[in-house]
């Protein structure tokens, strides 16, 4: 990887699809945000060893924010890494950085917020312990809040 990409717990290289353009001749803006929504689920997926078995609690989006910075054409292949700023007792707070590797750069940066939702009651749930604790085993102490 170049020097312009940094080390990240998550990451994840995705191609840019013909389909992803609009009639701008570029990627369209609601293509980072599934992006970065796949980088999310390549993050539980490492803290689980591969495996997705949330039963009743879910993580959520509750917020997602992005900054475009350079336009994505395709053909090209994107780079996103993922990071966890913030763990705080019923949410998580990220950020997604992808980058382009045909241009060699930074294109958009998003921060996004995780919450647990209960499927079952249909509300906001309590931040599992199991997965307070995967996050600070992966990521470490220092996302504490």
């Amino acid at each position: 990887m170049n020097n312009n990409i940094p080390d990240s717990y998550t990451s994840l290289e995705l191609p840019v699809q013909w389909g992803d353009m609009d009639a701008a001749q570029h990627v369209n803006n609601t293509v980072y945000l599934r992006w970065m929504e796949s980088a999310r689920i390549e993050m539980f997926l490492k803290m689980s060893d591969g495996k997705l078995d949330f039963n009743k609690i879910v993580p959520i989006l509750a917020w997602q924010d992005c900054k475009y910075i350079f336009p994505v054409t395709f053909p090209d292949r994107i780079f996103i890494s993922l990071n966890i700023l913030e763990l705080h007792e019923d949410r998580v707070l990220c950020e997604g950085k992808i980058y382009s590797k045909k241009h060699e750069r930074i294109v958009a940066i998003s921060k996004s917020l995780l919450m647990a939702y209960d499927t079952r009651e249909l509300k906001k749930h309590p931040f599992p312990q199991a997965w307070r604790k995967s996050f600070i085993d992966f990521y470490g102490e220092v996302i504490l809040k």
